[in-house]
């Protein structure tokens, strides 16, 4: 897909809107070694819950074409930015998200933005693989079906399948129920699932924190093979996997409140995954990576 073709795809047709640069998002600092040309683009995001503050302050830009890894220790916000970056925190009550997020330079968050064209353009995995009770081919089909597509159904969910590497295995068995088939199966088809509809970005929470070994080196080698379509943002606890598979490498943290106990994370560093691994600017992300915390 070309990103260049989707300035206010975002936006129901026929609605375009320059961007607008306010004073406070020209004082705002700068995302965290900053990409030429970023898919997504963060600018002092927070996002807080029934008013408390969940993370905050987080300035990154996810590049084009590669895999960037969110690690840090439970608690520290990561799967709420996550979810942030798609909009699927509005669908929890007393969410709010602060801050700009932009997608291909539009602002994700503005009013005349549809969220369920957001969910489509960036998609999301999540941890335990939750095919619907339904067949192979209507799960992947179901997107499509959603956005009013009725031709060329047969295409696309083969196209999806294949692209999930997972054709072959499911083939002669479309119409058997998604839920027979096995944990990295099922984790396979709701990529799958996710790709019918053409994303430009896939959001990954912990795919493989529920798979066993030979499940996950599958999923870590169709992220591999994904990444020349689309970009790839994945949460891991894995520090093996995020050295494995990710081109650039986020630490988040967490602070406590000592006299609340309240918890709010925080990015400590955002830079290629070589570098956090092995010559980290803050000692903070040293320690968690090496065993010392977290």
């Amino acid at each position: 897909m070309d990103h260049r073709a989707t300035t206010n795809a975002l936006r129901p047709q026929g609605v375009t809107r320059q961007p607008e640069v306010t004073h406070q998002e020209a004082a705002s600092p700068r995302p965290s070694r900053e990409v030429a040309d970023p898919v997504l683009r963060l600018d002092d995001v927070a996002v807080s819950y029934g008013g408390l503050t969940a993370i905050q302050g987080v300035n990154l830009e996810v590049p084009r074409h590669e895999i960037t890894a969110l690690i840090g220790p439970s608690g520290c916000g990561k799967s709420t930015l996550l979810r942030s970056m798609n909009r699927m925190n509005d669908l929890i009550a007393g969410a709010k998200v602060t801050g700009r997020l932009r997608y291909n330079g539009e602002d994700v968050y503005a009013s005349d933005v549809d969220p369920v064209e957001v969910r489509r353009r960036i998609g999301m995995v999540f941890q335990k693989p939750n095919p619907f009770p339904k067949s192979i081919y209507d799960n992947v089909a179901f997107g499509p079906k959603l956005s009013g597509v009725n031709r060329g159904l047969d295409d696309i969910v083969e196209r999806s399948l294949v692209r999930a590497a997972l054709w072959d295995e499911v083939k002669g068995k479309l119409k058997q129920s998604g839920l027979t088939l096995s944990g990295g199966q099922q984790q396979r088809l709701c990529i799958a699932r996710a790709l019918a509809v053409d994303p430009q970005v896939i959001l990954m929470d912990e795919p493989c924190s529920a798979l066993d070994p030979v499940a996950t080196m599958a999923i870590e080698d169709l992220m591999a093979d994904m990444r020349q379509d689309l970009s790839i943002v994945v949460v891991t606890h894995n520090m093996q996997q995020a050295a494995r598979v990710s081109q650039r490498t986020a630490f988040f943290t967490v602070n406590v409140d000592e006299a609340t106990g309240h918890r709010t994370g925080e990015l400590v560093e955002y830079d290629r995954t070589a570098t956090i691994f092995t010559k980290a600017s803050d000692s903070r992300t040293e320690g968690y990576i090496t065993g010392r915390f977290g």
